[in-house]
């Protein structure tokens, strides 16, 4: 069919990237919800190459949706956006599923047409229950929810970024192959730093970090990872709410370049026995006006108190976390000490072994960073938890908590037990989305050998929650 009649948005990288750091200095100012409202109904009635937008929100387990809207029925229907709630795993029963869709018009991305096609533009939503408050299963709103409060109460604004590891593999779904081959298939055996320029895996990291800067992530490093096929694509910390969108934004950009270039991006932590796995690195700290309450010149590491303090709670409860920050099967296989696993529960300013470390720092990038977070964790549960946790959580009185002599789970069956027991995950998500997070968790578990083995299992790979569909689950 001809499209020369079409007249579709695409605009050039350039104007890409103007149009989102100005949408994201809005969102770091905090523009009050109602202008930027108004602000994007405006845009969308005028530019009249605008056909559809894409609207986004994610599971429980981290899993991203997409829902394309006619932009002229969603002018006329944006306060009420309902869908069925009992088709998305973790969310309502069949008996109880409509939902609705808030759009968080200050989420707004200007997208590449040749990624995700001409006349499109992305918004995330927050998901509202039939009542019309906001749904507890849909843990964005719930960090959402939180930072705004601390920030209202406290005067507290939450900051994060990730340093997201992934695998390119050969050949389009390697990941929903991977049950019949049985194996993946690197597309270079290059390693850390040192890839031709113009490698396949060094072409698809620059195409990636172009569509990042586009978006607004404002890049900051990209390169091979230590592991042959492996990448990592930095970008600049954010308010919490906006570095988690920007981390499900990453894995979806690249999993589609690699699609268009006829590879698969993969996040599974362990995908390959015996190279290393990828993590997701979480830095976070808290600052309070244009003060970095982790910063003290003077402190042990130049950490302050608060931030030693925050720091002693993520240990405090790390056995309770545990599942959170590794939710999948193949996940515990990367907690393993012969690949730099951050298995320990500890703090070191040194050692890549202990699950959190203290980075040097000054008055503005001081942070701690949780480096047992893996990269399939749903982002906004994983870093509501380390928030809450770090804030509002226990500290252990015993004398060696930093020092070591405990590990994390090598095994999703011993984090699922320990997350179901703890109360202070009762606390944090309430007992419901606790449950509903088990069993999901449990579900997936009893699909695959309780022991891991030496060879990666085509069922962890299969009912991973990013890969599985229908078909597939049905196969058991």
């Amino acid at each position: 069919m001809s499209t020369d009649y079409r007249n579709f948005l695409a605009l050039s990288y350039e104007e890409l990237e103007t149009l989102n750091l100005q949408a994201k200095a809005d969102r770091t100012k905090r523009t009050a919800a109602g202008e930027v409202r108004e602000k994007r109904l405006k845009y969308l009635t005028d530019e009249k190459r605008i056909k559809a937008v894409t609207v986004l929100f994610s599971d429980l387990e981290g899993r991203l949706h997409l829902l394309d809207y006619d932009k002229k029925f969603l002018l006329g229907s944006y306060e009420n956006l309902t869908f069925d709630g009992s088709s998305i795993r973790g969310f309502t029963a069949q008996k109880e599923s409509d939902l609705r869709l808030g759009i968080d018009w200050s989420a707004f991305y200007w997208v590449p047409a040749d990624v995700f096609g001409n006349g499109k533009v992305l918004v995330f939503g927050n998901v509202i229950d039939k009542d019309g408050t906001p749904y507890s299963g849909d843990l964005r709103g719930v960090l959402k929810n939180y930072s705004e409060k601390l920030f209202k109460e406290q005067g507290y604004t939450l900051n994060a970024s990730a340093e997201i590891e992934g695998f390119l593999f050969a050949g389009k779904d390697a990941e929903q192959r991977y049950h019949e081959t049985g194996k993946f298939e690197f597309i270079n055996t290059g390693g850390y730093y040192h890839v031709l320029p113009l490698d396949p895996l060094r072409m698809f990291i620059d195409t990636a970090a172009e569509v990042q800067r586009a978006m607004g992530f404002q890049n900051e490093k990209d390169h091979p990872e230590v592991a042959p096929s492996q990448f990592e694509i930095n970008f600049s910390y954010a308010e919490v709410v906006a570095a988690a969108d920007q981390i499900q934004l990453y894995k979806l950009l690249c999993r589609q370049i690699a699609n268009n270039m006829g590879y698969t991006a993969s996040f599974l932590p362990k995908p390959i026995v015996g190279v290393n796995g990828s993590g997701m690195h979480t830095n976070v700290s808290v600052s309070k006006g244009k003060t970095n309450l982790f910063w003290d010149e003077k402190g042990e590491e130049q950490l302050s108190k608060f931030g030693w303090d925050f720091l002693d709670r993520i240990l405090t409860h790390a056995l309770d976390l545990c599942l959170i920050f590794n939710s999948s099967v193949n996940a515990y296989r990367r907690l393993d000490p012969h690949f730099e696993a951050p298995n320990q529960i500890r703090a070191s300013a040194v050692d890549r072994g202990a699950m959190v470390r203290v980075p040097i720092g000054n008055h503005r990038s001081m942070r701690t960073e949780v480096r047992a977070v893996a990269p399939d964790a749903n982002p906004y549960l994983s870093l509501y938890s380390i928030f809450k946790t770090g804030i509002d959580g226990d500290i252990s009185k015993a004398k060696d908590l930093r020092a070591g002599g405990r590990y994390l789970p090598d095994n999703i069956q011993k984090a699922i037990d320990d997350f179901t027991a703890s109360k202070w995950i009762a606390k944090v998500l309430g007992a419901d989305v606790q449950g509903r997070y088990a069993d999901l968790k449990q579900a997936a578990a009893n699909r695959s050998p309780h022991d891991l083995g030496s060879i990666v299992k085509g069922s962890e790979v299969q009912f991973h929650h990013s890969v599985y569909n229908q078909s597939l689950w049905n196969l058991f």
